[in-house]
């Protein structure tokens, strides 16, 4: 019986081609693992009226962790016409099953490391490390929305002196999202990225917040944030307002080690960071819960270059790489990294985004060989 069960999501679009150059490194490292395949993404809303099947949610319950590839996420209405002719008009309604995968797990942990490395062209500088601990599963993106506006919710609502200033606005004419976190939430989120600097010998946690005007929901995860740092006296905690630490980013990146924020100011942050060091194709992501956990990279789905095989797979190696750390599969991890920085570096094999000509599958098959030399 293999040591661990890993679940391969391909998704669509690209997500199938990252996912084959994955396997090609996997099958060099030679994890005791058996990999089994689970069904997610458009093709399946489309057919079934559900992008993230029950049967799929039942076969991650059994696995260690996950890597996913990519899938497609259209707007509501477009996704309703794309539905199967006898499902439309039968209340189906799309969803994110990225989302819901971080709600039904538990997976409050999203992970973003952003590592400029050496030789890369599209670096925005070459001394750039930061890691984004962004919180998955509350804040602005918790769901809770409205549209049309139940009455019940406005008059709840309206205990708040400046609702008086929508309260005649016609149901039809308003929206409303709500931006939710718990004291557990923020406890959670802020002591991961505090362990993470400690372990890792990070110098510094930045609490990335707009605590000045979001007041209540800004002030309670900088109060959690302060109380938190005591316990960790050899790294300090910085605070700095959403709006001013995307210029002090592209300013001095170099000078941050973590960052946490809220869901949507850490999703934000991650773009902006990935950005800095060459962009979504090396960009990898960890949605970790407290049992389980899914690697995945960060850009979409790609469709106009399904099958064709030449997108950077780096964010999924890395992704992979990450997977790696999770489960506790350090010499492997650290070895696949650096036959990945070393095909990076040297840029003798490289996809169209770099200026190269190689297919996703030839820059895999590089790394899996560098990483059986044992760079």
């Amino acid at each position: 019986m293999a040591k661990y069960r890993i679940v391969l999501l391909p998704g669509d679009g690209i997500g199938r081609d990252v996912m084959d150059a994955a396997r090609i490194v996997l099958e060099e490292v030679k994890l005791d693992a058996e990999y089994v395949e689970g069904d997610i993404g458009w093709e399946f809303w489309k057919r079934e009226g559900n992008p993230l099947p029950e049967r799929t949610i039942e076969l991650l319950k059994t696995a260690d962790a996950a890597l996913m590839g990519a899938i497609t996420s259209k707007p509501k209405d477009e996704a309703a016409r794309e539905l199967a002719p006898e499902l439309r008009g039968k209340g189906y309604v799309y969803f994110s099953p990225i989302v819901r995968l971080r709600q039904e797990f538990d997976l409050y942990i999203n992970l973003r490391p952003c590592k400029a490395y050496k030789g890369n062209p599209l670096n925005y500088r070459d001394n750039i490390d930061l890691v984004i601990f962004r919180e998955n599963t509350e804040g602005m993106y918790a769901g809770v929305e409205f549209y049309p506006l139940p009455d019940e919710v406005r008059k709840a609502l309206l205990i708040h002196p400046k609702m008086k200033k929508f309260e005649n606005v016609p149901a039809d004419e308003i929206a409303l999202s709500t931006r939710i976190m718990t004291k557990k939430g923020c406890e959670r989120i802020v002591r991961a990225a505090f362990e993470y600097a400690r372990a890792n010998g990070r110098k510094s946690v930045t609490l990335v917040e707009k605590p000045n005007v979001l007041r209540e929901t800004g002030g309670l995860i900088t109060r959690v944030a302060r109380e938190i740092a005591k316990e960790y006296p050899e790294v300090e905690l910085w605070e700095a307002n959403i709006d001013a630490m995307t210029m002090w980013l592209v300013k001095n990146p170099e000078k941050y080690d973590v960052l946490v924020a809220e869901n949507l100011f850490g999703d934000i942050i991650s773009d902006l960071s990935a950005q800095l060091v060459g962009g979504m194709g090396f960009a990898p992501s960890g949605n970790i819960g407290d049992n389980f956990a899914l690697f995945e990279p960060t850009h979409g789905s790609a469709p106009k270059y399904a099958g064709q095989y030449k997108v950077n797979p780096m964010a999924m190696l890395l992704a992979t790489k990450m997977m790696l750390d999770y489960l506790g599969e350090k010499e492997k991890a650290e070895r696949m990294e650096r036959a990945i920085a070393r095909v990076i570096e040297e840029g003798k094999v490289k996809t169209y985004d770099l200026g190269g000509n190689n297919s996703t599958l030839e820059v895999a098959q590089e790394v899996a060989r560098l990483y059986r030399e044992g760079v």
